[in-house]
């Protein structure tokens, strides 16, 4: 019942209330109500207010940080945060102790849940917002897994040209993080504006992008997964098995490996470098961003590079050969940078050619848009 009651005056409060907000601050685009709350100010501290006049603590949890709230005599908490840095942030209202979505913001399946989310500008990034261009278009399709045997999602990008065009296109596969699924990519990471605005402006080739949901299950029970080469077996035979035929049956795509890139972050950055890696007969082109194989979070150690893709250190020409575009990204702020750049530097000085961008930014949606906006740009030239 008290939840229940904070939703409906969160809600009704925002509605109908006139509100003097500080100026130069604005209404994220995130948000139910763009006359509400919350706000986000000249520094990029947002500001939140919560109508719950019979709660006995609020908290705004952003990003992992807790801001306890402040409550007036009407019963509306309040709290401003530090600065933040610009892009897509989840977070959450903890109401006397339960964590739950704000009503007040859109939500979005992440963290392993749907959670709001605060989307906040960044000056020099119209690639990522929808522009006067011809648009693509992104459809929800369903193929028949033999892994589940059940039917499953796909979320598909085609570019605006796509019922004109009689060649086949080139492909992309695009993995989600852990905690989120198929949508991710579409929603939060902005693909179908990326890809508009840079095939619009010949930075891109068209193509199709595809994002699957990669949460199945193990052959011999339970979840597949695991920064291993035998914990990618079940994504690994989904994806071949799957995915790929239904996609090549019913798309107008290239079939052959430098007609294909696969890429992915975090958890799915791990699964392109798995599987995009060790099966150069179906993908010439590779994208690894914000991976923690290489260290940087919890189980990660002693990575060992040539075990885990024989030939990329001792027979590097070969290795090259095979790879049209091998690219790999972290933020500057996210714990996996140093791994990430020690990787790196250990295959440049056996002279692999991988691409490496850094972007300000922890492990977050920000780094990612930017990710796939330059790989993309590398691709099927």
């Amino acid at each position: 019942m008290l939840l229940t009651a904070v939703f409906c005056t969160q809600v009704a409060a925002q509605g109908f209330r006139s509100e003097n907000f500080p100026e130069g601050s604005y209404s994220p685009v995130t948000n139910i109500n763009r006359s509400g709350y919350p706000r986000v100010l000249k520094d990029n501290s947002v500001m939140f207010r919560v109508n719950a006049p019979q709660a006995q603590q609020v908290q705004i949890d952003l990003g992992g940080t807790k801001y306890d709230m402040t409550k007036s005599e009407r019963g509306a908490w309040t709290v401003t945060t530090k600065p933040q840095v610009p892009g897509f942030h989840y977070y959450s209202l903890i109401i006397d102790g339960v964590s739950v979505a704000d009503p007040a913001s859109q939500s979005f399946y992440g963290c392993s849940r749907w959670s709001s989310a605060i989307e906040m500008k960044e000056d020099g990034m119209d690639d990522f917002e929808v522009q006067k261009v011809a648009h693509g278009e992104v459809h929800t399709v369903y193929y028949y897994s033999q892994l589940e045997e059940a039917w499953r999602p796909l979320m598909i990008y085609t570019p605006a040209n796509y019922n004109a065009v009689k060649a086949d296109l080139p492909v992309v596969y695009i993995q989600h993080g852990g905690g989120e699924d198929h949508r991710g990519w579409m929603e939060q990471g902005r693909t179908a504006q990326i890809m508009d605005n840079l095939i619009a402006s010949g930075k891109a080739k068209p193509m199709v992008v595809v994002s699957s949901n990669s949460n199945v299950r193990s052959r011999n029970g339970g979840f597949g997964g695991g920064y291993s080469w035998e914990g990618m077996q079940s994504f690994r035979s989904e994806l071949l098995e799957s995915v790929i035929p239904f996609v090549e049956k019913n798309y107008k795509v290239r079939k052959e490996p430098k007609g294909r890139a696969m890429c992915g972050l975090s958890m799915g950055g791990g699964q392109s470098f798995y599987i995009g890696l060790r099966d150069p007969e179906v993908f010439a082109n590779v994208g690894v961003f914000s991976t923690g194989m290489f260290g940087g979070i919890q189980g990660a150690s002693n990575f060992d590079l040539e075990k885990e893709v024989p030939g990329i250190l001792t027979d590097t020409q070969t290795f090259n050969k095979q790879f049209d575009v091998f690219f790999m990204s972290c933020g500057e702020q996210d714990p996996r940078i140093e791994f990430t750049r020690n990787v790196v530097k250990k295959m440049r000085d056996k002279n692999v050619e991988v691409h490496f961008k850094s972007y300000p930014g922890d492990h977050e949606w920000q780094v990612w848009r930017k990710s796939l906006h330059d790989f993309v740009q590398y691709l099927f030239k």
